[in-house]
C-alpha cells in the first residue's frame, strides 16, 4: 500500500502560504426605505413593471486589527413600461462586519468589494423580497449579481474620474 502523505519537500511550500480566514462578525441594515408610489398617487389598474437595480459597494477599515466594514447599497426602481410612471422605489444600505486575515495587501481591496458582498447578498436579497411583498407588490427576487464585473466597472469609473480631475481645464 502506497503512503498517501505529501512528500517532505512539498510541506514547506504549503506552510509558507498564509491561511485565509474570513469571518462575518455581524450584519445590519444601515438604512432602508420603501415608497409605494402607485398607492400614494391613487393609481391602480394594469401595470407592466420595468425593474432597474443599481448596486454600489463601499468598504472601510475599522480600528480593530483585521476588521472591516463592507456596505452594499441597492437602489431598486420599478416603473410602468407603458407610462414610465414610478410604481415603487426601494433603497437598502446593507452592511457587514468582517474579520479577514491572510489576504495579501494588494488583493485586499478587491477581496473586500467582491467576496464580502457575495457573502451578504443572499441576506440583502431576502430583505428586498420581503419589503416588496410587504409593500403590496409581488416579491422581487433579485438575480445573482456578478460582483467581479461590478468591481471592474466601479474601478474603471474611478479611473476615469481621476483622469478627468487631473486634466487641466
Amino acid at each position: 500500500m502506497a503512503d498517501e502523505t505529501p512528500a517532505e519537500d512539498q510541506k514547506p511550500e504549503a506552510a509558507q502560504q498564509p491561511q485565509l480566514k474570513m469571518q462575518i462578525l455581524g450584519q445590519f441594515i444601515r438604512d432602508m426605505s420603501f415608497e409605494n408610489v402607485l398607492v400614494q398617487k391613487g393609481s391602480q389598474g394594469d401595470v407592466t413593471p420595468d425593474v432597474k437595480v443599481q448596486v454600489n459597494l463601499d468598504a472601510k477599515k475599522r480600528a480593530a486589527e483585521n476588521q472591516y466594514e463592507v456596505y452594499t447599497k441597492y437602489v431598486v426602481t420599478s416603473k410602468n413600461k407603458g407610462t414610465d410612471q414610478t410604481l415603487f422605489l426601494l433603497e437598502l444600505d446593507y452592511g457587514g462586519l468582517f474579520q479577514i486575515e491572510g489576504v495579501p495587501e494588494d488583493q485586499l481591496h478587491p477581496f473586500l468589494l467582491i467576496e464580502c458582498p457575495r457573502m451578504l447578498f443572499p441576506f440583502a436579497r431576502r430583505i428586498i423580497s420581503d419589503a416588496t411583498r410587504d409593500g403590496g407588490f409581488p416579491p422581487l427576487n433579485l438575480e445573482n449579481i456578478d460582483f467581479v464585473q461590478l468591481y471592474r466597472q466601479q474601478a474603471a469609473a474611478r479611473a476615469q474620474q481621476q483622469a478627468a480631475a487631473a486634466k487641466p481645464n
